[in-house]
């Protein structure tokens, strides 16, 4: 075995030209060479150092794919990170970026399918109580075809709110969204998929909007909208009737006649039973609670996509008959938003700019209805259909009222 030597006594000899030049390695791994040779250069580290630069490698490459994964999962916001690492986060900004998908983050252009929205959508925490601190806020989602005709009047609700509420918009894929950065609407459509009036696309639509505003955990409760509704009162009257509530709002009745009842069809037994059989405006607003329930059900849907087709038209159907079945007690078997029927025909009757404002306070003064099982001196938060040249009208009404409870 070769004994250990001197650091002086390790000498390798190469020929360069005619004479030879010595390569002396000393104390310090410095080689120096001696003879014709010129300045030396210092020596590759040593093996202990060459071993340490490639686990240095290694974990930087470890910690630059885990901050890409992360930030590619949508965990990071650059704005707020950078604010982490220069300490500026405000207090109530210190909280559940890992768990909570904010207004300001890529939550919208997630490029999940529907399949996937749905599960991820459905996770409920088994665990009692949320560990962190967070404001409750009212999901505005918006069913539409194209533009929203009244988003004046909706921004003029919704300002200086911003923590209160969140908006999702969910149009035909073909349009195109047109709105400034400086609207409450900008950045707020969902992915879409082209939807048929009183067809299973449409319950499709209302889900998908609604999975879109659970993936939220500040989101509480739940309201559907569409382009021609308005609101009725103030924002702050509304988030606190709402939030205050002890039922959520879906419309259901039972209707014997042949728009009822006769839509039945008696292969959706045993899960739905003619008894069981409910009708009700589409225009919902839920908690949590029934938010989740509705993006997990598999067992109502496939029966109301099979046997609810054609004239049975299952947006009228498939939630006011499921909640009533699963959560008769949670709600209050009436909608909060308002639309008239006295016209007859198989819509209900719109309103322009002639006729705009005696709706709108006609509706305003209705008193028929409880609120938390006492007589309620407010029914409706919101009506519809208003056309678009009922805006300036709106306006007006907003203005003047300043959207107050009187």
């Amino acid at each position: 075995m070769q004994s250990r030597a001197s650091s002086t006594s390790l000498v390798d000899e190469h020929v360069v030209g005619n004479g030879v030049e010595k390569d002396v390695r000393n104390g310090n791994g410095v080689v120096v060479r001696n003879g014709n040779g010129v300045k030396g250069a210092r020596e590759w580290p040593s093996k202990l150092a060459r071993v340490f630069c490639v686990f240095l490698l290694l974990g930087a490459g470890v910690v630059l794919g885990v901050v890409s994964s992360l930030h590619f999962m949508g965990v990071f916001n650059a704005g707020l990170l950078s604010s982490y690492v220069s300490g500026s986060v405000p207090a109530q900004q210190h909280y559940h970026l890992h768990i909570i998908a904010s207004q300001e983050s890529q939550a919208l252009r997630h490029g999940m399918g529907d399949q996937e929205l749905l599960w991820r959508a459905s996770m409920v925490p088994l665990r009692p109580g949320l560990p962190v601190r967070r404001t409750p806020k009212v999901a505005f989602m918006f069913l539409t075809v194209g533009p929203l005709p009244l988003a004046p009047l909706w921004e003029k609700f919704f300002k200086g709110h911003e923590e209160h509420y969140s908006i999702y918009v969910h149009s035909l894929p073909e349009y195109e969204p047109n709105e400034q950065p400086s609207s409450v609407f900008f950045g707020r459509h969902v992915l879409s998929r082209e939807v048929k009036w009183g067809d299973i696309t449409m319950n499709d639509a209302e889900r998908r909007l609604v999975a879109n505003a659970l993936l939220d955990f500040d989101n509480e409760r739940f309201v559907l909208l569409s382009e021609s509704c308005a609101p009725l009162w103030n924002f702050t009257f509304t988030y606190n009737y709402i939030m205050n509530s002890n039922q959520s709002f879906v419309g259901v009745f039972d209707d014997p006649g042949p728009v009822g009842r006769g839509r039945y069809d008696a292969r959706m037994a045993p899960e739905v039973t003619i008894d069981q059989w409910r009708k009700g405006a589409q225009w919902f607003e839920v908690n949590r609670e029934l938010a989740i329930y509705i993006v997990s059900d598999v067992k109502y849907y496939d029966k109301f996509r099979q046997f609810c087709v054609d004239i049975c038209y299952v947006d009228e159907h498939y939630i006011p008959t499921m909640m009533f079945i699963e959560f008769k007690d949670k709600i209050a078997e009436r909608s909060v938003t308002a639309v008239d029927w006295s016209r007859g025909g198989w819509h209900p009757g719109s309103f322009g700019k002639s006729d705009a404002e005696g709706f709108y306070q006609r509706i305003r003064d209705d008193r028929s209805c409880t609120y938390n099982g006492a007589p309620g001196n407010v029914c409706y938060l919101f009506a519809r259909k208003f056309r678009p040249d009922s805006l300036e009208s709106l306006l007006r009404i907003a203005s003047m009222r300043k959207l107050k409870l009187r």
